[in-house]
């Protein structure tokens, strides 16, 4: 590591990393960040773009066709009555919890490498709840009385079941979804109406001018502005631990063996973060590059992130343990079956391919080298996110198709319109990840430049810092 100079003492401190290289003032931030939405559309924005709105319209064909036909196009018999809608479901609901982590928890710890990831990530998470939204309305048989899973009164005659789990994934995904939302979009107003005052056409300065609710920038606007995020963080940060928790419950509080037990709300909001986290990292190694963000997404910011997956993923790993000792310790012959049938029964091939994407992949972040290696960074999220879609795969369906009774015993092979659906989700976030990124700034400026030299009180005071000095300032907390 460089040797950086305190924020307070304006000496030189070896270890910390600088969080924003190049030592770039509060106006190339503001080029650096502006111009991926002012510039013309690149061509290879196209190139990701265009297919991510055919897997799109490979999510319409498939719900159309699921409406018109019925859930009887899936896969789904006795005794696996829930598979991949409900895996798809948990799986997006844990993608999008990293954005509330880093936009809500580590702001509260005042972990200042975060400006520089969190407006993706929050974006990410409005994205990540879209899709997994998408799927109990679906899978419910009958979408157009989707509105029942709401607490509608009973006057209506339509008996809502208020003590269907469903009942709580409604509130618990609608209240995180608006929640995120509010806290994306009020960190949002500072940087939309710079792109208001820079804007060239009229279109583009009514269009932000509009969503940026007057802002002048006054001290006033900047007091408000903090307050109101300051709220939605101590909101938000209690959802990052309940929401997955909740959907765990989903599976706990059934009387089947692998589900019952309480191991499951921290197991599901460790793994949430975990596949949270992963995503980002996929979508930062891509658009750090597309974007020319390397001075601001730096390697010190992926090497953070690869220690909380490190950290998430051993806990994972120590919770698949677990499931198994807890297995043995009941001497509950039911439960041991179901642990010992995901690990060699008809589904293995699913149980050591999350074993292997998800416990052994990460460990490779133990090397300082891999932590700032961005291919390393890459395969590894991707080997993270893939497994740990299996691990929502293997909690759900190995549970399921061995019943009781040998008699009861069936296998779910998925349908090619169950295939289609996963396909189509991923194509609905990754075209409004697509529009994001062309329309609305990637990186949060107005947070970025908090952490730059020039932001800091003690910065034109006593020694003064020169410019190449500054370029390695770090505020507290980004060690």
């Amino acid at each position: 590591m460089t040797n950086v100079i305190d924020n307070v003492s304006h000496e030189p401190v070896a270890g910390r990393a600088p969080l924003i290289l190049g030592a770039p003032d509060f106006h190339a931030i503001t080029e650096a960040v502006a111009q991926p939405a002012e510039r013309a559309t690149p061509l290879a924005w196209w190139l990701f773009f265009l297919p991510s709105l055919g897997m799109l319209g490979i999510l319409g064909l498939a719900v159309a066709w699921l409406v018109w036909e019925g859930i009887g196009i899936w896969g789904l018999n006795q005794p696996v009555g829930w598979a991949f809608d409900i895996t798809n479901f948990v799986f997006w609901i844990g993608i999008g919890h990293a954005g509330t982590l880093i936009s809500a928890v580590l702001f509260l710890f005042r972990q200042k490498w975060r400006t520089s990831i969190n407006r993706a990530a929050e974006a990410m998470t409005i994205f990540a709840v879209m899709c997994a939204l998408l799927f109990p309305g679906i899978h419910i048989g009958r979408p157009w009385v989707a509105y029942w899973m709401a607490p509608l009164p009973n006057q209506m005659g339509t008996w809502p079941g208020f003590r269907s789990p469903l009942l709580w994934d409604f509130f618990a995904v609608s209240t995180y979804g608006t929640v995120s939302a509010l806290f994306w979009y009020v960190g949002l107003i500072p940087d939309l109406a710079t792109l208001r005052d820079r804007a060239t056409t009229r279109m583009r300065r009514y269009t932000y001018g509009l969503f940026a609710l007057g802002w002048r920038g006054s001290a006033r606007n900047w007091q408000h502005y903090e307050t109101a995020y300051l709220i939605l963080a101590g909101l938000a940060t209690p959802l990052v631990l309940s929401v997955h928790s909740i959907v765990s419950m989903d599976f706990a509080v059934a009387q089947l063996p692998g589900w019952h037990t309480t191991i499951f709300p921290p197991y599901f909001v460790a793994g949430a973060i975990y596949s949270g986290f992963a995503m980002v990292v996929t979508l930062m190694v891509i658009t750090r590059k597309a974007l020319g963000l390397e001075h601001i997404l730096t390697r010190f910011h992926f090497d953070r992130m690869a220690r909380i997956m490190l950290v998430t993923g051993s806990i994972v790993g120590y919770a698949y343990a677990m499931e198994f000792f807890i297995a043995w310790f009941s001497q509950n012959p039911y439960e041991q079956f179901t642990f010992v049938n995901r690990a060699f029964g008809p589904y293995w091939w699913a149980y050591w391919t999350m074993i292997t994407c998800n416990v052994l992949s990460p460990q490779v972040f133990w090397c300082k080298r891999a932590r700032t290696s961005l291919a390393i960074h890459f395969v590894v999220s991707i080997f993270v996110n893939i497994g740990m879609w299996f691990e929502r795969f293997v909690i759900i369906v190995t549970s399921l198709h061995r019943d009781f009774l040998p008699s009861s015993w069936g296998m779910f092979y998925p349908t090619t319109w169950d295939i289609l659906l996963l396909i189509g989700s991923f194509g609905l976030f990754f075209t409004m990840f697509c529009l994001f990124v062309r329309f609305l700034p990637v990186v949060a400026a107005a947070e970025v430049k908090s952490v730059l030299p020039a932001a800091d009180p003690h910065h034109a005071t006593g020694q003064r810092a020169t410019p190449a000095m500054a370029g390695r300032l770090a505020p507290e907390g980004a060690h």
